[in-house]
């Protein structure tokens, strides 16, 4: 604990610490509570995109064998243009939020390629927009983690550092006022009983 001056002046400024620590200590406990439900949150949603991903990788592997056999290059038409992200503010995280993506124009004849060929490139597409969206989702959890571990910390730092070492400090500095003020008393009384004393011996 770090050494305090034991005045009336330090008794102030420790008094007004602790209660500005006790203060601020329910926002953080607040903060730290929305944000584990908010990763939580957000982990199930990994989840889920991760199982979606994984079954539209094995809905994808039918159509790559028939595209070889059929000798079809997808080309441009899985090109993505341009990728769209948001953002929502948690407990003053923003987290990345994916909103779509635009590909490139199909560029192939309609009436030179077979018709389920749509249907593959539809799927293919619904992949890649799995896969953003499975990335801004790891995004926004390392995000949450990362905040809660520093609320955690500085939750920590003032229930079980900063205000007890104010209230110690605080009561410290009460003991010290109290010795001094009793000494002073003290001190008072024998002067009185000093001074006393002759005048009693001169009335005599």
């Amino acid at each position: 604990m770090s050494t305090v001056r034991l005045t009336q002046g330090e008794l102030k400024i420790q008094r007004d610490r602790l209660q500005a620590y006790q203060r601020f200590l329910p926002t953080l406990q607040l903060k730290k509570q929305q944000l584990h439900l908010e990763l939580n949150k957000q982990s199930r949603a990994l989840e889920s995109c991760r199982l979606q991903l994984d079954k539209l990788a094995g809905d994808i592997i039918p159509w790559m064998g028939l595209l070889a056999e059929s000798g079809i290059v997808m080309g441009d038409t899985l090109d993505t243009r341009e990728v769209f992200f948001t953002s929502r503010n948690v407990a003053g995280v923003d987290i990345p939020v994916f909103d779509h993506l635009e590909f490139q124009v199909p560029d192939y004849d309609l009436f030179a390629t077979p018709l389920w060929l749509d249907r593959g490139i539809m799927l293919f597409r619904e992949y890649i927009d799995s896969y953003f969206q499975l990335e801004a989702l790891k995004k926004g959890e390392e995000l949450l983690r990362r905040e809660l571990l520093t609320t955690t910390q500085r939750v920590n730092l003032f229930e079980k550092v900063k205000i007890p070492e104010a209230q110690e400090h605080i009561r410290l500095i009460r003991i010290h006022i109290g010795d001094q003020l009793a000494g002073s008393i003290g001190r008072s009384k024998l002067v009185k009983r000093r001074t006393a004393r002759p005048v009693r011996e001169a009335a005599r």
